[in-house]
């Protein structure tokens, strides 16, 4: 399909300024988006020194904007023209609107008047700074239309927090087709957030009261939301879920769904993935040996890894479910007298203090013990074979040296504990109060030897260079055997995606968008890459039974079997690439385009 926009400029709080999820959404697309639009695609986001720097080469503006850039000045909006540093440089616009600020108040007077946004008792860094930057969009694109009158321009604004921009062209008659795209409703978060049970409410919510009920902030977020929603030419959603989500909080149903998508380019073929899976997975072993043999050992190749990553969005992120449905795992793996032990990770970054004492000590024991090993490595090396080809029996006594016997006999001493292993790898602030320390402590989940269910809380985000594992987000993915993602609000959700794309089985659930765009009503195989959890209008008892089934299912696939499934993975991240889906961009600009 080809577009119709003579220029597409697209608009978002996360362009050069890394909050959310939309940054990658945004992020991750440039290179289709280019090979579309060429150089007539512009992103605009707001100028933050720190942010930008770095990741940002400014540069002069072309002549023919520079008018207009002079008589956005003299209003207090001063623009940054230049590239964002990624793949692609796409030509960026980034707006210092810090003496733009004066005018909050007459902004927020004026949503009001026009289009009966109450914002009067919301806060600056909530609500009032974007709002105000957006509407410095709003003027910036309104003079870009000045100056090129005769050109069919396309505005894509991307959440509310961008709104402000689209309701002021509206208002203003400014001739640019606009597409408005919301990534989760303001109010479908908030009350997910708060535990209530959304999707089997919705026909009964009376979404304005509701708003209202909650606060100030929200109400403001979802009036000014539903608005942009109601007055855009086009109208977009990022998923069926939120589609659905949308029709009800907005009373308007999209008109195209925007999938978010992958550059596979980007991501390892199977081959890599299964050599990147033995070396990652190596070293998350390592870390498991220090972390639990001080207390007690158990059978690492009889392991699994499974995980859950993401934002600290306990109830959301289904948090809760994992943690119910592990502690059910752990029951029937005891009862069965299974010889499999499961180790979930939360890569979930809390409020922390430091790594704990005792572990940076038994990280260092077991690193002194490593170091005497390697000393004589060769030396081994030499005796094994030496051992092999004469026949002899290979024990403690024929492989070690007596001089290594000695000297590791008191470092081995050292490094055993007793007690439990740590549930958390950091000390926390608070954390008595702290939500998943109390949960697994309540389902009985404390690393106790007897226990086939091991769980470590890892509450930092994965740097790469954190002292203890070291590997990045992806990396510690790869050397995982199940990523677990039983989300209860999730618009997209691209945890599993990535998982699948580095060839890593999942679970996700239907009601995630990307869970129902793999498979919202249809019965799975048996290895589909990404199970699909039953989620929606479904009560919690029967969804943890599901969950557990699955967890426990895949603990005794064979290594064939998981083998397959992270084959079927790898497709279905195929069917979610970005080359697919900017389609579905270019028809909703086009539909933009031909209804101005």
């Amino acid at each position: 399909m080809e577009p119709k926009a003579d220029l597409l400029v697209e608009i978002s709080w996360e362009v050069c300024n890394k909050v959310g999820g939309i940054y990658t959404v945004v992020k991750s697309k440039i290179g289709q988006m280019q090979l579309k639009y060429g150089e007539h695609y512009f992103l605009i986001g707001p100028y933050f020194p720190k942010k930008a720097h770095g990741i940002f080469e400014e540069s002069i503006c072309p002549e023919e904007y520079k008018n207009c850039f002079e008589k956005l000045k003299s209003e207090g909006i001063e623009i940054h023209w230049g590239r964002w540093i990624t793949p692609g440089s796409p030509t960026t616009i980034l707006i210092d609107f810090s003496k733009f600020t004066a005018n909050t108040n007459d902004i927020k007077r004026k949503l009001w008047e026009w289009y009966g946004i109450d914002s009067l008792r919301t806060q600056w860094y909530d609500f009032d700074e974007p709002v105000v930057w957006a509407w410095a969009v709003g003027r910036l694109i309104e003079e870009m239309k000045n100056t090129k009158p005769e050109k069919k321009i396309v505005a894509h604004f991307h959440e509310w927090l961008t709104s402000a921009g689209l309701l002021y062209l509206k208002r203003k008659n400014v001739p640019v087709s606009t597409v408005f795209t919301t990534h989760a409703t303001t109010l479908g978060r908030a009350l997910a957030s708060m535990e209530r049970d959304l999707y089997s409410e919705l026909d009964t919510i009376n979404p304005d009261e509701e708003a209202k009920k909650i606060s100030p902030g929200i109400f403001a977020k979802h009036s000014i939301e539903k608005s942009t929603a109601l007055n855009s030419d086009v109208f977009t959603t990022v998923s069926e879920i939120t589609g659905i989500e949308s029709e009800k909080f907005l009373s308007r149903k999209p008109d195209v769904l925007l999938f978010n998508g992958l550059d596979m380019s980007k991501f390892p073929t199977f081959e890599q993935a299964s050599v990147r899976h033995k070396l990652f997975k190596s070293r998350i072993k390592q870390f498991l040996m220090y972390y639990f043999f001080p207390y007690y050992t158990f059978d690492l190749n009889n392991t699994l890894i499974y995980f859950i990553a993401g934002r600290y969005e306990f109830h959301d992120k289904g948090v809760d479910i994992f943690i119910d449905a592990l502690k059910e795992l752990n029951q029937k793996l005891k009862e069965e007298k299974s010889n499999k032990t499961i180790v979930a990770f939360f890569w979930i970054p809390g409020n922390t203090k430091s790594i704990r004492t005792q572990l940076l000590e038994d990280k260092t024991y077991f690193k002194d013990i490593a170091d005497s090993l390697e000393d004589v490595h060769e030396e081994m090396h030499a005796r094994i074979l030496e051992l092999l080809v004469t026949g002899k029996n290979i024990s403690e006594k024929t492989l070690f040296p007596e001089s290594l016997q000695f000297e590791l006999k008191p470092k081995l001493r050292r490094f055993k504990r007793e007690g439990l292993p740590p549930i958390s790898t950091h000390e926390l602030f608070d954390e008595e109060k702290d939500l998943i320390m109390n949960a697994l402590k309540a389902a009985g989940l404390r690393n106790r030897e007897e226990d086939r269910v091991k769980v470590v809380f890892y509450p930092i985000y994965l740097s790469g260079a954190d002292g203890l594992l070291d590997t990045s987000y992806y990396e510690s993915m790869q050397g995982s055997h199940l990523g677990v993602f039983p989300s209860f609000y999730e618009p997209w959700g691209y945890t599993p995606l990535e998982a699948a794309a580095l060839g890593v089985s999942s679970i996700t659930t239907d009601l995630a968008g990307f869970g129902r765009f793999i498979c919202a009503e249809c019965t799975q195989e048996r290895y589909p890459g990404v199970f699909v959890l039953k989620r929606y209008k479904r009560p919690r008892d029967k969804v943890i039974s599901d969950l557990t089934k699955m967890m426990k299912d895949f603990a005794y696939f064979t290594d064939k079997e998981r083998t397959e499934n992270k084959i079927a993975a790898q497709k279905v991240a195929h069917r979610a690439e970005w080359r697919t889906f900017i389609e579905n961009y270019i028809k909703a600009h086009n539909i933009a385009i031909e209804r101005t």
